[in-house]
Parts: C-alpha cells; structure tokens; sequence
C-alpha cells in the first residue's frame, strides 16, 4: 500500500510524473478521475487553502470528502502509545484511524509541528502513527516534518514560469513573524528544489538553521540531480541575481536556545521592493500563503510585478489532483 506522507516516501521518479500529470490536466479542470473515492481528512490545525482545494480535487472529480477537525466536530485524539488517557482526549488513533480507514478510499491528515523539540518534530510522531494503523493510504496535507503537496505546487509554479528548474538560482529566505512557525513549508521546498536541480542559496538569521538531516537529505538530492545548496546569514547575498525568491517565516532551531521573540527581531529580513530589485529582472518571488502584510513582506511584493502567490495557491489543486490520481488508481 502506497502513502504520500514525505517526499521520500512519494519517490523522486514519482515526483516528476505527478508534477508532469498536473501541468497537462490544467485545461481538464472536470476530469472524472476519482469517482466514487471517498478522501477523510483529519485536521488537528487550520487551515484554508489545503482543505478547500483537497475538497475541490475530490468534488470535481466525481468523488467526495469527509472532514474532521480533531476536538471542535469530533473527538480530541491521543496519539502517545501507553497513554493513561485520563485528561481532554477520549479517543485514540488505534480506533480512531482503523475505524475511518473503514469509511473511506484514503486518509489526508494534517497536523504542525510542536516547536518545543524539533528533534521530536523531526521524527513525525503522529503521522507516522496515522500510517501505522491505517489500512488505507495516507496522504499529508501538512505534517511536523514536511508538506509535500506545497512542495509539489512551488515547483510546477517554477517550472511553469521557466520552463525547467534545473539550475536555476534560487533563494529561500527566512523572514519575520509575530511568532515561531512550524519549518515543514520551507523543508519541502528545499527538497523539492534540490531534487530538481536548482542551485539553492538558503538564507536566515543565525540560530534559525532547519534540521540537519533534512539538510542532509536535500544534499543528497541536489548531488543525483545536479544541483547544490548553500547556507547563508546574508539575505541579499542569497537574493542577489535569484530567478525565484520564496520567503518564509519559521522558528528558531530549538538548539540554538534563542527565545520565542527572536522571531521579531529581524525586521529588516523582511522583503520589500529592494531585495526583489537585487533579484533577476526576471524574478518571481513565491510564498505558501497565509502572509502577514508588512510583517513577513512588503504589500508591494504581493501586489507587485514579482508575485506568483495565487498561481502558487491554485497549483495545490492541481498536484493534489495528481498525486491522489497517483495514490489511488
């Protein structure tokens, strides 16, 4: 039984076919591909577009979807193994997630990092459970370690732009935020960039490194395909001559030991016009969405000649409609 939970997971051939399905199903919004699938998503976070578009994805296809928001329209759900569960969660996954495989075709789950451990981030814990006990496949609409499907969608907005993402430069920039956010968004662009041979220049403040061994990951990515990565604590520097510039608030590595207001103080990381103006005059600059309006970037960024946010936003459905293609039949 296939899942769709990590890059890895889903596989760097696999990537390419499902990227590929999605471009050429644009014109074939009404594509009957999923008739009669039922998708279940279970949200333990909020979300906007994720949810809509999967819901879209299954209704245009002919199918449907069920939705469950752990603790507001169900029960709240323990994932710890021996749990003694005599606080707020009556349910646990072993039924729980047994129970909905029963239901439906597959399972999307969605669920944020905690920020406290990222070496406990990094392991996936409730994910990985989700995938123990169903007897359907998993598809990730977000995890504490990955979000594949963004990923998915940065790089056909690449390759849609140019053409190919094979070595062109890219930036991935950390910006500031109001608080510490999970780093599954910017993980999988940095995997999904160095799988497709992009030449990656990773900028953020020191004390906000991701985890080594998505690091390491991405390395071993960008070597099989031709690309590279590197790491640097000056953003122009990463920006400068960058065809694409995706900017993303995340928190600090929990080893560095800096507190939560860290996030704020970095203002100057934020991208305005004059960071982009550094960039190729070609350049497009990318975000996941949502986006604090002059906090993270500048509002004539996201108004400007520069952004592809809502191409980068509708190109969820269309890899979303792929990779369940891809899942199910």
């Amino acid at each position: 039984m296939k899942h769709a939970t990590s890059l890895a997971q889903i596989g760097l051939a696999n990537l390419e076919t499902i990227v590929a399905a999605a471009r050429t199903w644009k014109s074939e919004p009404h594509r009957k591909h999923l008739r009669d699938k039922i998708l279940g998503m279970l949200f333990f976070n909020p979300s906007l577009r994720t949810r809509a578009s999967f819901e879209a994805v299954m209704l245009r296809g002919g199918g449907g979807a069920i939705v469950l928001d752990a603790g507001n329209n169900t029960w709240k759900v323990e994932e710890r193994e021996g749990a003694v569960m005599d606080e707020d969660r009556p349910e646990h996954l072993k039924e729980a997630v047994p129970v909905l495989s029963r239901y439906v075709d597959a399972l999307g789950v969605r669920t944020f990092a905690a920020g406290a451990d990222d070496d406990v981030d990094h392991e996936d814990r409730i994910i990985r459970a989700v995938e123990r006990y169903s007897t359907v496949p998993v598809v990730s609409m977000e995890s504490a370690r990955e979000h594949p499907c963004q990923g998915m969608a940065d790089l056909l907005t690449i390759e849609e732009r140019f053409g190919s993402a094979q070595g062109l430069p890219v930036a991935l920039t950390w910006t500031p935020h109001i608080k510490p956010l999970p780093k599954a968004v910017p993980n999988s662009f940095l995997l999904t960039a160095a799988a497709r041979g992009c030449h990656l220049r990773v900028a953020h403040p020191r004390g906000f490194e991701l985890h080594p061994n998505v690091i390491a990951e991405a390395q071993r990515y960008a070597g099989a395909s031709v690309g590279s990565i590197s790491f640097t604590q000056d953003q122009a520097e990463a920006i400068r001559g960058a065809r694409v510039v995706y900017a993303k608030a995340w928190g600090p590595a929990t080893a560095a030991g800096l507190p939560p207001e860290s996030v704020r103080a970095q203002s100057d990381w934020m991208i305005s016009p004059q960071q982009m103006n550094n960039a190729s005059e070609d350049a497009v600059f990318l975000h996941c969405l949502p986006v604090r309006r002059n906090v993270e970037v500048a509002e004539s960024v996201l108004d400007g000649r520069w952004s592809c946010v809502i191409d980068q936003a509708e190109n969820r459905f269309h890899v979303q409609r792929a990779l369940l293609e891809w899942l199910l039949n």
